[in-house]
């Protein structure tokens, strides 16, 4: 376990000791005594939280709407800096799901979610509170991953799969860090623009050219939180220019760039999700055909 400081705040952060059982699945675990109200940074995957502990993290979001306790929410979460989370004595294990994968772990499509904050409890019922009890039960890291890994991997194994020609088109946007033109996609799938834009928004949760926007700006924030100068990130990201960075910044985040570094939502990346998922190649899907 490591400790990340911010201000007067200890987190404790765990990382699983070895990959998961689902590719996709990226999972951290977080003890945080007091959790003063954190911007939570629009990320490309859906974030599943599992709480477990004394206390309760909240997510206040869009307008004054708030969740408590465990939640999932679709891609894109925190965009214009209108979601914060806060806490005492929370303890939880956060899983980032690719959005290829989260229809069949959720048991809903991401798009189902509908841009909103949803209590785990009302997706999954019953087993919601079950995963709850059991991560409450063991007492080291690596047990409650296992038990999460094992429950993901179960849900994965029984639900609907997203189409293999939009699974191609998320990995390559993910893959090429956002920098792919939807028509271009669209042609080498043999689609419409129009039939991917449905299918693409109705299986991923976002249309495919916000999907591509939102991976450049994870991809650009990251690289402003590891020290690289705006000016560089903005040709190196393939922006416009350094104006072009600055709008997108705000829109995602509610800051500019030169204030990214200081948010400590994305500060704890190294910590907590210290290795990503790679991409798959940009072979054309083998299985089935695109269909009606």
């Amino acid at each position: 376990m490591s400790a990340f400081v911010h201000g007067e705040t200890v987190w404790d952060v765990a990382c699983p000791r070895g990959p998961g059982r689902v590719a996709g699945v990226t999972m951290a675990g977080f003890r945080v005594g007091d959790l003063d109200a954190l911007r939570m940074v629009p990320h490309p995957a859906v974030t599943l939280l599992l709480e477990f502990g004394a206390g309760s993290p909240v997510v206040d979001y869009a307008a004054g709407r708030r969740q408590r306790g465990s939640l999932v929410a679709g891609p894109g979460l925190g965009s214009g800096g209108a979601a914060w989370a806060r806490g005492e004595n929370v303890e939880c294990v956060q899983v980032r799901l690719s959005p290829v994968i989260a229809r069949a772990i959720l048991g809903v499509s991401p798009a189902d979610l509908g841009g909103a904050v949803v209590a785990l409890d009302d997706l999954w019922g019953r087993e919601a509170s079950r995963i709850r009890e059991r991560l409450a039960d063991v007492s080291s890291w690596e047990d409650r991953f296992a038990l999460t890994g094992a429950l993901l991997a179960r849900r994965h194994e029984a639900g609907p799969p997203v189409d293999p020609e939009v699974a191609w088109a998320w990995r390559r946007i993910a893959g090429g860090r956002g920098l792919v033109r939807v028509d271009r996609l669209a042609a080498e799938l043999g689609w419409s623009r129009k039939r991917l834009w449905s299918r693409f928004h109705a299986q991923i949760g976002l249309p495919p050219k916000r999907a591509a926007k939102l991976v450049r700006f994870d991809h650009a924030a990251h690289r402003l939180v590891a020290g690289d100068s705006a000016a560089r990130v903005a040709v190196e990201a393939g922006y416009a220019d350094q104006s072009h960075l600055h709008r997108d910044v705000m829109e995602f985040i509610g800051v500019t760039p030169a204030n990214v570094a200081g948010e400590p939502f994305l500060a704890v990346d190294d910590i907590a999700w210290p290795s990503r998922e790679a991409p798959a190649g940009p072979d054309l899907p083998s299985a089935g055909s695109p269909g009606p």
